[in-house]
């Protein structure tokens, strides 16, 4: 008997391996190779960032992944070969980014064309098997071990996140092409190696009946699209919420250094240690939930309670623009951070119970897909917004201000629409106990 739960730990402890690697790519893609192709390189701000917002711009392909991974698996397996698939294009899209990247001039329209080719297949790769991944973990853990995993998995992305920043960026203090595309290749042959740990043989004592995968089959994806997505008022209240509760969260993304130069009169290295302060207080909130919290209380609390922590930190922000309050913005940052965690934490937590055995795959990719367009569209409009508003008025605290308040807003929609959800009334919960039921 021991022996089988050391056997079952070890295999939860494999899982983490991709959620480690997937951090440590967006480390090197997102961090290190985004300052180097503009800095080192040459290319222009705007077309770095269109190449690196491909994830998100292939984020509806999500959905269709998801619908294949469902109902037709490779080998006798519905995610396991979907995820080492999907890691394998995402690392040979960011090997081909690089190689492109050092071989010539930013100006030849014939290397900026392959380079974000690259970059397509590098985003369709990492939605696959990000999808897939989530996707097994609704199907690896039941009741409240799914949303306890979801989160302490995610908890490892970040962690795989700041250890790979501050791997690379020491690997990359002198910059020179040679060793950038040496460190990318390596970087992603270890993220092989960590996919290849966490799916290998995962799938092979999972119960999932066969009638959920011919039940998911049968269902042609536009009709299934169209009945469990689209005509679904569940559905849709649950992707909106997540859609405004990332652009709340996230539209200051980008903004937080610059408004504490610019408003507050902070120095460079004080700047630079805010997005620390941020993650800390993500990563100490997802814990508290993963571990204590999501034992005890509905997610919808939870989910609740991180929206108005933000709300809070957001709104008092705009105050502490007016004051010139360094010490209180720091302590503000931190707060946003908590409540971006919990908040995080509950919608993990609502996406796990509303998924379902026959649709995982394609639920996933809903969800994933409003998450991705609500990280896009508040970067967009964090950065339209103050950059608009400074020009006419002359004004970094008007501009900065104003998308501090976009989001107050954003995130107060986000909190009336929770009180409308109501997930065992979508229409893939009735499908799943109608299954259960021998119905179908």
């Amino acid at each position: 008997m021991k022996q089988l739960n050391f056997v079952k730990i070890l295999h939860v402890l494999r899982l983490a391996g991709y959620p480690l690697g997937y951090g440590l790519t967006g480390a090197l893609v997102g961090g290190a190779l985004n300052r180097i192709m503009v800095a080192e390189l040459g290319f222009s701000i705007a077309l770095v960032g269109f190449f690196f917002a491909m994830p998100q711009l292939v984020s509806p392909l999500r959905v269709w992944l998801g619908y294949r991974s469902d109902g037709f698996p490779l080998w006798g397996r519905r995610r396991e070969p979907y995820i080492f698939l999907g890691t394998l294009l995402g690392a040979a899209g960011v090997v081909l980014a690089v190689n492109l990247a050092v071989q010539g001039a930013a100006s030849d329209l014939t290397l900026t064309v392959g380079v974000m080719l690259a970059f397509v297949l590098y985003g369709i790769g990492r939605n696959l098997a990000h999808n897939s991944y989530e996707a097994f973990l609704a199907e690896r853990f039941t009741g409240n071990a799914r949303p306890r995993a979801m989160t302490l998995f995610e908890v490892v992305t970040l962690i795989g996140s700041v250890v790979g920043a501050g791997a690379l960026g020491a690997a990359l203090r002198d910059f020179d092409p040679a060793r950038l595309t040496s460190i990318a290749l390596v970087t992603m042959g270890v993220v092989l190696l960590l996919t290849l740990l966490a799916a290998l043989g995962q799938e092979k004592n999972l119960a999932v009946s066969a009638a959920a995968v011919h039940t998911a089959r049968t269902m042609p994806f536009r009709q299934a699209l169209r009945s469990l997505v689209l005509a679904d008022a569940q559905v849709r209240i649950f992707f909106t919420l997540i859609l405004f509760a990332f652009i709340g969260t996230l539209a200051q993304d980008v903004l937080l250094e610059p408004y504490g130069g610019l408003v507050l009169q902070m120095s460079p290295s004080e700047t630079t240690r805010l997005t620390a302060y941020w993650g800390i207080g993500v990563l100490l909130a997802m814990l508290f939930c993963g571990g204590i919290l999501l034992r005890y209380l509905p997610f919808l609390t939870i989910l609740r309670t991180g929206l108005i922590f933000s709300t809070f930190a957001f709104g008092s922000v705009i105050f502490v623009g007016l004051t010139d309050n360094a010490d209180v913005f720091r302590s503000l940052v931190f707060l946003m951070g908590f409540g971006t965690g919990i908040a995080g934490a509950g919608m993990l937590t609502g996406l796990a119970h509303f998924t379902t055995t026959v649709r995982a795959g394609m639920l996933m990719g809903v969800w994933g897909m409003a998450n991705l367009m609500g990280r896009a569209t508040g970067s967009i409009i964090g950065g339209v917004v103050v950059q608009t508003l400074q020009t006419l008025t002359g004004s970094a605290l008007i501009g900065y201000t104003a998308v501090f308040a976009i989001e107050v807003v954003m995130l107060l929609i986000a909190l009336a629409l929770s009180f409308q959800l109501r997930i065992e009334q979508s229409a893939a919960s009735r499908e799943e106990e109608r299954l259960l039921e021998g119905a179908i």
